[in-house]
């Protein structure tokens, strides 16, 4: 008989459950992983985006990463497929994982304007990957190493990855809680730049049922989708919304391979075995689950005190938790409309919440004699760049640091470096963005708050129907 005492916390996160959706979570992730290297050279992205400019924004503490010279950075690719197909199949899993995960997280440092928060996800993933066992089924290690194998794992493995999932979903719902985001914006510009992809339903995306209905929609199911998936009796009602939900995303915005892969990480919400009911229903056999397998790897797993080895690694968990759960606030640290500011938005799942316009011209002046030179950033950078770094303070930052450093390369000495940034955002009227008055060069890269940022002025306006090819003079920038 069952004790109806309550269980402890240790009973709890590892009491055994199914390895079965740890297995489906492996092969979809590395799948998923291996399709987007693929992805990378069949869509010629490696050589524009890593090889081809001179110049990258870098992180902040990260600024010694470089790509690799040569045909490098096509090496280090290939290196990524490898590392996949490794994980995919189970061999050398940990260390497959673990290289995995620092050769994408590279590729992640490279360039600022590549910033991408589903990257940043598979950077996390990929990680909490290593300390998962997930190559104790379904895996060539598991068949070459008879004692690998097993039908359970902890249950920690399980609700460390159904909280990794969560916290995006849920921080992405409490970031759409701004003002621009209830009144429709940037919302309601996207659908009007995407209404002629749809001719048949053209005229609703200009309607403001339409474009409300898209924004509170995305916000509530942010907020709602976790609890829907983790209660019983609405968990086909939640994942349902969600195969709606990021399939209409796939058709909307070029976001790669984010909506599947959130689709595939949400089927973690449903019961650990549910790969072994969905085999079973398809033999037309129903799957039972095995309890005598499961015993006794619970009792062994739950019995006794916390061990040295269980202290450390909950302890740790804990602690990364903690962090995922701080670090999207630390935007309140700021002053200002972190949308306009940039400052805490990365890292925080702020997802498709700013649209901007800009145009930034830097001003090179010699000190001593007054020469001055106003330079155009499209003569030193990629599109890309550009388009990213017209409304991120910091990239302008960087960029005048290098302005400066080529000049006194090329013997013009000591040199100030101004900034204009004319930068509309979800569709106000362009303002200033950075001091055109503060000389850039002087000015050192921390964390902490840059005075020399302008306050957001500008009231939202409902805009008017605007298309991205018709204005050839402004950098487009969108959220990730």
């Amino acid at each position: 008989m069952e004790s109806s005492q309550p269980r402890s916390l240790r009973e709890r996160l590892f009491a055994p459950v199914d390895i079965a959706f740890l297995v489906f979570f492996r092969l979809g992730f590395a799948g998923i992983m291996l399709w987007e290297v693929y992805r990378y050279f069949s869509l010629g992205r490696i050589k524009p985006y890593y090889v081809d400019p001179g110049f990258h924004f870098k992180y902040y503490g990260f600024e010694w990463i470089e790509p690799w010279p040569g045909e490098g950075m096509y090496w280090h690719f290939t290196a990524m497929a490898v590392f996949a197909t490794c994980m995919l199949v189970g061999f050398c899993y940990r260390l497959a994982a673990f290289l995995f995960a620092c050769a994408f997280t590279f590729v992640f440092l490279q360039d600022q304007a590549h910033y991408l928060n589903h990257f940043y996800l598979v950077c996390l993933i990929s990680f909490l990957m290593v300390l998962l066992p997930a190559n104790c089924a379904w895996s060539i290690d598991a068949w070459m190493r008879p004692r690998l194998r097993s039908q359970v794992v902890p249950a920690w493995t399980l609700w460390l990855l159904r909280v990794q999932i969560g916290i995006v979903y849920f921080y992405g719902g409490l970031a759409k809680l701004g003002p621009d985001w209830l009144q429709g914006e940037p919302m309601r510009m996207w659908l009007a730049d995407r209404a002629s992809k749809f001719p048949r339903i053209e005229h609703y995306f200009s309607e403001e049922w339409f474009v409300y209905g898209f924004a509170y929609g995305g916000l509530l199911f942010d907020l709602l989708v976790v609890p829907l998936l983790l209660w019983r009796p609405t968990r086909w009602i939640g994942y349902l919304w969600a195969l709606s939900f990021h399939l209409i995303n796939n058709q909307l915005f070029n976001i790669g391979i984010f909506p599947w892969f959130m689709l595939c990480a949400t089927l973690i919400y449903l019961p650990p075995d549910f790969p072994k009911r969905i085999w079973g229903f398809l033999r037309g056999k129903k799957w039972q689950p095995q309890a005598e397998a499961l015993s006794p790897v619970g009792a062994a797993a739950t019995a006794g005190s916390w061990s040295f080895g269980q202290r450390v690694l909950v302890s740790f968990l804990g602690l990364y938790l903690v962090a995922q759960c701080l670090i999207p606030f630390r935007h309140l640290l700021y002053p200002g409309d972190v949308n306009w500011t940039e400052e805490g938005h990365r890292f925080s799942w702020r997802m498709k919440l700013r649209g901007k316009d800009g145009e930034v011209v830097f001003k090179v002046v010699q000190k001593g004699t007054g020469r001055f030179w106003e330079f155009d950033p499209e003569g030193n950078l990629t599109k890309k760049q550009v388009d990213e770094m017209a409304g991120r303070p910091d990239m302008i930052l960087q960029f005048a640091h290098h302005l400066a450093w080529a000049m006194s390369e090329r013997g013009y000495g000591d040199v100030a470096v101004y900034a204009k940034a004319m930068v509309s955002l979800n569709g106000r009227e362009p303002e200033l963005l950075v001091d055109p008055m503060v000389d850039l060069a002087q000015v050192r890269r921390s964390l902490a708050h840059s005075t020399w940022i302008l306050p957001l002025q500008g009231k939202l306006r409902k805009p008017q129907i605007h298309h991205e090819e018709d204005d050839s003079h402004h950098h487009h920038v969108t959220a990730e």
